[in-house]
């Protein structure tokens, strides 16, 4: 009876909450569904589990050493920012799944299976009956102040800005409404491929590039090198956008490796089972 009350008690989940953003914001709407329970915010040396992003190196820093009278979290989907110096902190959390393949080698960890758990935000917000716009961009938060800058880029009504510090539903929904999605942000590219539409990755600024190759690897995506703001607009005018796109496989299998690595002691008690 005990182990049935604690499993429908909230979930304590740790994400990046320090700026709004709709991407790590995600992490929370994805869990509930998936576990059936309620999800609160958790800081990051008391939670049950990390998600959505690359926040592995937080978890390094928590977790470098043992506590006996603390409860192992559970990593499912998150990855690395960059390499991490220790590699300690492994005996003391529980990986359900890592984000992408990069990931995993930085860790030392051998598996086959990956996935980012914003791929399965489909399950949770469905796509938008119509194509409201030709083109979508998705910066990164920390880009949305070049508002010149972007309005340049975005001058035609057939390209629509959608502003990543948005709550989760109301980015999903516009992604989900375009023909084409041009991201710096990460969460845009994914959420662009959760729901099929072809996307383009754009510069991040001065963000690190790994997370992108370490997602794009998971699925099989092929990412070389990120397009310039200024390429934006030639780029849209060449496009043409594919039937399916290429990875989808990639996209399923990770969207399964997802559903079936959640873990079991974490679902509240009538959805064990039923992921």
């Amino acid at each position: 009876m005990a182990l049935a009350a604690s499993h429908n008690a909230a979930l304590g989940l740790f994400w990046w909450k320090a700026v709004p953003n709709f991407g790590d914001a995600l992490s929370a709407s994805v869990v509930a569904h998936l576990c059936g329970r309620d999800v609160v915010h958790a800081g990051p040396g008391k939670a049950d589990l990390y998600a959505i992003g690359s926040i592995l190196q937080i978890a390094r820093r928590k977790f470098s050493e043992l506590d006996p009278d603390r409860q192992k979290p559970w990593i499912w989907g998150s990855g690395l920012l960059h390499a991490v110096s220790s590699l300690d902190f492994l005996s003391n959390v529980n990986i359900a799944l890592l984000r992408g393949p990069i990931t995993a080698a930085l860790l030392g960890i051998k598996t086959d299976r990956f996935g980012d758990p914003g791929l399965l935000v489909g399950d949770v917000y469905p796509a938008s009956p119509s194509r409201t716009h030709a083109f979508g961009l998705v910066p990164h938060h920390s880009q949305m102040e070049e508002a010149q800058r972007l309005a340049q880029v975005t001058g035609s009504d057939d390209m629509v800005l959608i502003d990543p510090r948005q709550d989760a539903q109301s980015v999903c929904r516009q992604i989900s409404a375009c023909g084409h999605v041009y991201a710096a942000s990460l969460h845009g590219l994914i959420t662009a491929d959760a729901y099929g539409v072809p996307s383009t990755w754009v510069s991040p600024g001065d963000q690190g590039h790994l997370k992108y190759y370490d997602y794009a690897a998971s699925i099989g995506r092929v990412l070389i090198s990120p397009l310039s703001w200024d390429q934006i607009p030639d780029h849209a005018r060449a496009t043409q956008q594919p039937a399916d796109l290429s990875y989808a496989a990639g996209i399923r299998r990770a969207q399964a490796d997802l559903r079936h690595s959640f873990p079991a002691c974490l679902h509240a008690p009538q959805h064990i089972g039923s992921a």
